[in-house]
C-alpha cells in the first residue's frame, strides 16, 4: 500500500494524509492492523454469502452462452423458473456486469419506447413540438 510505504520511508503522517487524501485515523488503523496481523487487508464482511449470488455466478455464464439474445427480464424469468428464487432485473444486470470477462453486451430492445423515439424528447411523443413557436399578434 502506497500510504504505508510513504510512512515507512519517513515522511510525516500529516503530509502523507494530505498527499493521498486519507484521514489520520485511517493511517493509524492501517498501521495497527499491519502490526497486529501482518497484513492491511480489511476483514471479510460477517455473515454468510448470498445464495442467489452464488447460484447466479454458477448459472449465468452458461445461460448467457446458450441464450445470448434475451433481455434482462427474460434472463430473470429463466432464473426464477430454474431455481424457484425471485430475483430482480437489477440483480441480473449487476451479476452480468460482474462477470470475469467484464460483463456481457446488453441487448437493445428495438421495440421499446426509448428506441422508438430516436432521440426525440418525451414532449414530442406527447404530440407537442420540440421548439417553441413564436406567437403572432393578428390584427
Amino acid at each position: 500500500m502506497r500510504v504505508l510505504s510513504a510512512v515507512d520511508s519517513g515522511k510525516p503522517r500529516e503530509q502523507v494524509a494530505k498527499t493521498f487524501s486519507v484521514s489520520m485515523p485511517s493511517i493509524k488503523r492501517w498501521l495497527r492492523r499491519r502490526r497486529e496481523t501482518g497484513d492491511v487487508e480489511p476483514e471479510p464482511i460477517p455473515g454468510r454469502p448470498s445464495r442467489k449470488g452464488v447460484m447466479l455466478k454458477e448459472w449465468l455464464p452458461k445461460h448467457l452462452e446458450a441464450n445470448d439474445d434475451l433481455t434482462l427480464e427474460e434472463h430473470r424469468q429463466a432464473f426464477e423458473e430454474e431455481f424457484g428464487q425471485r430475483v430482480s432485473t437489477s440483480t441480473i444486470g449487476r451479476a452480468i456486469a460482474g462477470l470475469p470477462e467484464g460483463g456481457w453486451p446488453m441487448k437493445k430492445v428495438t421495440h421499446s419506447l426509448r428506441a422508438r423515439r430516436r432521440g426525440e424528447g418525451f414532449v414530442a411523443l406527447a404530440g407537442f413540438p420540440l421548439r417553441c413557436q413564436k406567437a403572432s399578434v393578428g390584427g
